[in-house]
C-alpha cells in the first residue's frame, strides 16, 4: 500500500529560479538524442535543492520524451512515429505555391515532421531532489529530431527551494 512521505516544510519557502540553455546539432531524421547529462549538469550547477526542472525545445519539429535509451526500443519508436505520419504521404504544408507569407531560404518539405510533433511534448517537467534529477533507473531525457540535421536550442528552468 502506498504511504505518502510528507516532510515538514516551511509554509512558504522562497522560490529560487535558475535559467539556462544549450545548443546542439542533431544528426538527422528521427534521431533520439540523450540530453540527460546536459540537464543533470544544469541542475547540479543551480542552487535548487528541492523542486523541479522544466526542459523545453524551441522548435516545432522536435519533441522531448522520457524513456529508455535502448537501441531496439528506439527503433520501435521510430517505426511508430513513421506509421503516424509517413514521409511518403502528401502534406498540404509542403505545397509551397499555396503557403502564405515569405518562406525561409531552403525551406524543407516537412509536413510529416510537424504532424509527428503533434504527438510529442515540447516541454518536460522532472522533479529535483537533493539537488539532482529524480529519475527512475532506466529513465533518460531524449530530444527527438523529427526533421533533418539541424542546430537546435533547448531552454531549461530549474525552480524550487535552495540549499
Amino acid at each position: 500500500m502506498f504511504a505518502p512521505n510528507f516532510a515538514r516544510q516551511p509554509a512558504y519557502p522562497q522560490l529560487t529560479v535558475h535559467r539556462d540553455s544549450f545548443r546542439l546539432r542533431t544528426g538527422g531524421y528521427l534521431e533520439f538524442m540523450d540530453i540527460t547529462d546536459s540537464i543533470r549538469e544544469i541542475v547540479s550547477a543551480s542552487p535548487v535543492a528541492e523542486g523541479w526542472v522544466n526542459v523545453q525545445t524551441r522548435h516545432t519539429t522536435t519533441g522531448l520524451v522520457v524513456n529508455e535509451n535502448e537501441p531496439l526500443l528506439l527503433t520501435d519508436l521510430r517505426r511508430t512515429l513513421e506509421r503516424i505520419a509517413s514521409r511518403e504521404r502528401t502534406y498540404e504544408h509542403d505545397d509551397f505555391s499555396r503557403r502564405l507569407g515569405p518562406l525561409p531560404a531552403n525551406e524543407p518539405a516537412n509536413g510529416h515532421s510537424h504532424c509527428k510533433a503533434l504527438f510529442l511534448p515540447t516541454a518536460l517537467c522532472v522533479n529535483v531532489h537533493e539537488g539532482a534529477l529524480d529519475l527512475g533507473r532506466w529513465q533518460r531525457l531524449l530530444l527527438v529530431e523529427l526533421d533533418g540535421a539541424r542546430d537546435r536550442s533547448v531552454s531549461v528552468v530549474v525552480m524550487g527551494s535552495a540549499f
